[in-house]
C-alpha cells in the first residue's frame, strides 16, 4: 500500500475525521492552526494528528499528516490498522510546511551569554541560550568553546550537561572543542597566546580538556604533527572530528579524512584559498580519496557577510551532500550593535552585523540566526526549499550520527519540529511534541491545552 493511498484510506475510514477543527485554545494558537479534539478510543498516551500540511520527509515536502504520541512521531498504518486506534487531538496547521527542528552544531553563545569566558554562570548561560533559540526554529545546539586557557576549560567543561531539550529550552546535544590545536596562521579570533601542538599527541589532549565527557565534535588543524593519532583516539571515542583553522594542503587534509576526520569547519574562512595546483582543505569536497560509504560534511556560515553568495554556489554545486548550516554566532547574537566578547577577546559588532576583533576588521563570529541562515542559502544558491531545509536539520543530525532520532520527521525519531509558511518564517517550534513557542503569542514554556470534545 502506498503512503499516498493509506494517507487516503485513513480519512475515509478513521472516525478522527468527523468534523471539522475548530478554533485553537491553549498552546494551539487560534490564528496560526487551531484543533480538535476526538473521544478517546483507548486508555493510553494522547495522540495528535497535524493535518492540512506539508511535512519534509526523506528529502521531499510530502502532503502528508504528522502523528505524534509520547513525543515521538508515530506511524499512522500501524496505528490504525495494529491498534485500532485514531487522533485524540487534531491540530489544523492551515496549509504551512512542518520541517524538522534546525540544528547548530557551532554556536558560540548568545543573548549576552558567552561560553567560553562565562564561567561563573555557565549553566545559566546555557539555559538563556536554549531559551532564546526556540524563536528560531532551534531545538538542539552544540554549544561552542573556543581556544582558552587550560583552567577555563577546566572550570567550564565537566559543568556542560548534555540535555534532552523541552519548554525550558532547545537541547544540549554534546560540546564543539574549537581550538587550541590550530594553526597560528590561520587562528581567526583565537588567541595565538593560547594555542597548542601535539608534542605528546593525546597527553596534550588529556593536559588541556581534564576531561572529554560531553565532547561530541572536536575541531583541529591536521598539519599538526601528531594529528593523525589524535584524530584515531577521537574517533574511538565516537567524537566527531573537524579539519578547520588551517593552512594544510589536501594531502595533509586527506590524511586526517583517512585517520577519521568527517567535517570541515566552517568552509572557506580561516583556512588556506583554494588554488587550481593544490586546493587545500576546500579540495576535500571532490576529493577521490574520501573513504568509501564516508559522507564528509562541512558547516556553512550562511550570514551574507562570511561567505560570498558565489562561495556559497561553488560549495553547494560542488557537494550538496555534506552542505551544513551553521550560526558560528557570539553572544551578540540577538543583541544591538556595540562591543561584545568571544572568549578572551573582545569583538565590535557594526550597524551592518558584521562581528570583528575590537580594532580590527578580522572576522570573528556572527550574530545570525538558523532561520536566517536557512533562508539566505536558499536566495543565494538558488536550491529546493528541500535542499536549504535538510542543510540546517538532517545534515548535521548525520554528521553527529544521531539521525535515527533527530534532523528527520521519520517513524520514531523525536517529535522535534517547526512550522514554517512559505518563506520559511518560523511560526511555531514543537519539542517532543510539545509547543514550546509560538508567534502569534511570543510563547516560551508550557500551556495547560483547553480541550473540547465532540459528543
Amino acid at each position: 500500500m502506498s503512503r499516498q493511498k493509506s494517507s487516503s484510506s485513513l480519512k475515509r475510514k478513521c472516525p478522527d475525521d468527523r468534523g471539522r477543527a475548530v478554533k485553537g485554545r491553549g498552546p494551539w494558537s487560534a490564528t496560526v492552526y487551531g484543533y480538535l479534539e476526538m473521544p478517546s478510543n483507548r486508555s493510553t498516551s494522547t495522540i495528535y494528528q497535524f493535518y492540512n500540511c506539508r511535512i519534509l520527509k526523506d528529502g521531499k515536502l510530502q502532503r502528508e499528516d504528522l502523528w505524534i504520541r509520547d513525543g515521538k512521531i508515530l506511524n499512522p498504518e500501524k496505528l490504525f490498522f495494529d491498534e485500532k486506534g485514531y487522533a485524540d487531538v487534531r491540530i489544523d496547521c492551515k496549509n504551512l510546511l512542518i520541517s524538522p527542528g534546525y540544528i547548530d552544531v557551532q554556536i558560540n553563545g548568545g543573548f549576552g551569554v558567552d561560553f567560553s569566558s562565562d564561567v561563573e554562570n555557565i549553566e545559566e548561560g546555557l539555559s538563556k541560550v536554549a531559551k532564546g533559540l526556540l524563536a528560531y526554529g532551534c531545538t538542539s545546539f552544540c554549544p561552542t568553546i573556543v581556544t582558552s586557557p587550560p583552567e577555563i576549560y577546566k572550570q567550564i567543561l565537566p559543568r556542560i550537561k548534555l540535555r534532552d531539550g523541552s519548554s525550558e529550552g532547545a537541547g544540549v546535544l554534546g560540546i564543539h572543542i574549537e581550538g587550541p590545536f590550530i594553526s597560528k596562521d590561520k587562528k581567526g579570533a583565537h588567541p595565538e597566546r593560547y594555542l597548542k601542538k601535539f608534542h605528546q599527541g593525546w597527553d596534550d589532549v588529556l593536559d588541556t580538556y581534564s576531561t572529554l565527557e560531553g565532547v561530541k565534535l572536536f575541531t583541529v588543524a591536521p598539519e599538526l604533527e601528531n594529528s593523525s593519532d589524535v584524530i584515531k583516539q577521537m574517533v574511538k571515542r565516537n567524537i566527531r572530528v573537524s579539519v578547520g583553522h588551517s593552512s594544510a594542503n589536501l594531502s595533509q587534509a586527506e590524511a586526517a579524512v583517512k585517520a577519521g576526520a568527517t567535517c570541515i569547519t566552517h568552509l572557506f574562512n580561516a583556512m588556506g584559498p583554494f588554488h587550481h595546483r593544490d586546493p587545500g582543505i576546500v579540495g576535500l569536497l571532490t576529493s577521490h580519496k574520501i573513504p568509501k560509504g564516508v559522507t564528509l560534511f562541512y558547516g556553512m556560515i550562511a550570514d551574507g557577510i562570511h561567505t560570498d553568495p558565489a562561495a556559497l554556489r561553488i560549495a553547494y554545486r560542488a557537494h550538496p551532500r555534506g552542505l551544513m548550516l551553521v550560526t558560528d554566532a557570539i553572544n551578540a547574537m540577538g543583541y544591538p550593535i556595540g562591543t561584545h566578547k568571544i572568549g578572551q577577546l573582545d569583538v565590535d559588532v557594526t550597524s551592518d552585523g558584521q562581528a570583528c576583533i575590537s580594532g580590527t576588521n578580522t572576522l570573528c563570529g556572527s550574530i545570525v540566526t538558523m532561520d536566517k541562515c536557512v533562508k539566505h542559502f536558499l536566495e543565494a544558491t538558488s536550491c529546493s526549499v528541500e535542499e536549504a531545509l535538510d542543510a540546517g536539520t538532517r545534515h548535521p543530525a548525520e554528521m553527529l550520527g544521531i539521525a535515527a532520532q533527530k534532523g528527520t520527521l521519520g517513524y520514531n525519531s523525536d517529535a522535534d519540529f517547526i512550522l514554517l509558511d512559505d518563506e520559511l518564517n518560523v511560526q511555531a517550534t514543537y519539542i517532543a511534541g510539545e509547543l514550546v513557542w509560538d508567534k502569534v503569542k511570543g510563547h516560551h514554556g508550557k500551556r495547560t491545552i483547553q480541550r473540547k470534545t465532540l459528543s
